[in-house]
């Protein structure tokens, strides 16, 4: 199962309206459009996918919402419904410990970015800076970490390297969030069709 984990520092961690997802609710159209590259194709649903958005915004950071893609129900290929199913998370609460499943495939908990990354196996930072993502070798159930609009912080860096993340490039430009995600799944299913 391979996994995508976006860390989304100014998205909100309380119920917000969905009518402002880019400025009320701390950017969460960027965490809307994440979960739909990682989870939708044309006409169907990625079932080996699991998606991580670490909310760290106002006002009781962190949490996280994970969606599983074999289980997931009631998402459409638009923002304002991945946005409605978080809303719908964040309004039932995160548990003190573990995590809730607040509608079909969807989950909470207080888990922090470290936290989740401790509990991944093979670990995948997209950065520009890395190794081109096109000559790794790679099994198809990494976890590939990236950022919203802003770039990790040093400590979320340094979570990653002591994890011993390798670093990949998908090229010197830099890309929208939901952009690299549709490139990594282009990739791992163009290898899949290799095999």
């Amino acid at each position: 199962m391979r996994s995508f984990v976006v860390v989304a520092h100014k998205a909100v961690t309380t119920p917000f309206s969905l009518n402002d997802l880019p400025g009320g609710a701390g950017r969460m159209d960027i965490v809307a459009r994440c979960v739909n590259a990682s989870l939708f194709l044309s006409h169907g649903m990625r079932r080996d996918v699991d998606f991580y958005a670490i909310l760290l915004g106002e006002p009781n950071p962190p949490v996280t919402i994970r969606f599983n893609g074999e289980r997931v129900r009631y998402l459409s290929p638009d923002e304002r419904s991945a946005a409605s199913l978080i809303k719908k998370a964040l309004e039932r609460g995160a548990p003190s410990s573990g995590e809730d499943e607040s509608t079909p495939g969807v989950y909470i908990s207080k888990r922090s970015f470290e936290d989740v990354i401790n509990g991944l196996d093979d670990v995948i930072y997209l950065h520009e800076d890395g190794e081109d993502f096109r000559n790794i070798e790679l099994k198809g159930d990494e976890a590939f970490v990236l950022s919203d609009h802003q770039n990790l912080t040093p400590e979320e860096e340094s979570v990653l390297e002591k994890k011993g993340a390798r670093k990949a490039s998908l090229g010197k430009r830099l890309y929208h969030a939901d952009h690299c995600i549709v490139i990594v799944n282009h990739e791992l299913d163009m290898r899949e069709k290799l095999k």
